[in-house]
Parts: structure tokens; C-alpha cells; sequence
């Protein structure tokens, strides 16, 4: 966070402190104004495209891989996990029933199964116990 603030404070400081330059240098009358706001202009463009780098190589770092072999261990059948992934997204059974074209009450079914594997009480527990072992990505 410190650093954050430091960074953000020297890249206000360097430029204002442009912004003055090319005060001076207009007043001066040695460069024209078309100069000064392009020189600017490629100043703000050269600091986005570094911000923008870093924030998206620091979202790539973050590639988090699926335990498949617990899966297994666990005893879940493909459909529980699908329907487990559909329920991480937040969805109810009666959507998790349209978008899997099967009954409701095949979906109530699944997700009772899935409780009793990840010894959860709620849908939400079963979520938490999948993320914290590496099951599910969301």
C-alpha cells in the first residue's frame, strides 16, 4: 500500500513539474502549443500502457489449477460437478434444471449427493469446503 502511495505521489509530482516546464517554455516563446499538449499527450499515453502491463500480468499470475484427482477421491460423478459449478455461479435449482435439461427434483437430488460428499450443510458451506480444496475455480 505504501508503495502504491509513493509511486501514485512521484507521478503526480513528475507532472505537475511538466506541466510547469512547458508553462515556462510557452511563456518563453520557444515552443508552440502543439508541441506542449503533444509532449503531454504522449506522457499520459506511456503511463497508462505501463499501468495497464502490470495490472494485467498480475491477473495472469493468478491461474489457479483443479484438483482432478480429488474429485475422484471424493466420489463426485460428472453431473454433481457440473451441477456444483452451475451452484457456485449462483444459480437455483431451477435454473441449474434448464440450463442441464433435466427435472428440478434430479437437480435437488444432485445437490443433496453433493452435500453429503463435501460433509456441508448448506449450499454455500459445500461452495467454501470446494474452493478450499481446489475443486472449483470461481
Amino acid at each position: 500500500m505504501k508503495k502504491t502511495v509513493f509511486i501514485f505521489g512521484a507521478l503526480v509530482l513528475a507532472l505537475l513539474t511538466l506541466f510547469k516546464l512547458s508553462k515556462y517554455s510557452f511563456i518563453s516563446g520557444t515552443t508552440s502549443i502543439e508541441f506542449i499538449l503533444a509532449g503531454i499527450a504522449i506522457v499520459f499515453f506511456i503511463i497508462g500502457v505501463i499501468i495497464n502491463k502490470r495490472v494485467l500480468h498480475k491477473n495472469k499470475a493468478v491461474v489457479k489449477e483443479i484438483d482432478h484427482k480429488k474429485i475422484e477421491e471424493l466420489g463426485l460423478s460428472k453431473r454433481e460437478y457440473e451441477v456444483l459449478c452451475e451452484i457456485a455461479l449462483g444459480l437455483s435449482n431451477k435454473e441449474i434444471a434448464d440450463k442441464l435439461f433435466v427435472s428440478e427434483s434430479t437437480i435437488k437430488t444432485h445437490v443433496s449427493n453433493i452435500l453429503v460428499k463435501l460433509d456441508a450443510k448448506r449450499r454455500t458451506q459445500a461452495i467454501q469446503i470446494a474452493k478450499e480444496l481446489k475443486i472449483i475455480h470461481y
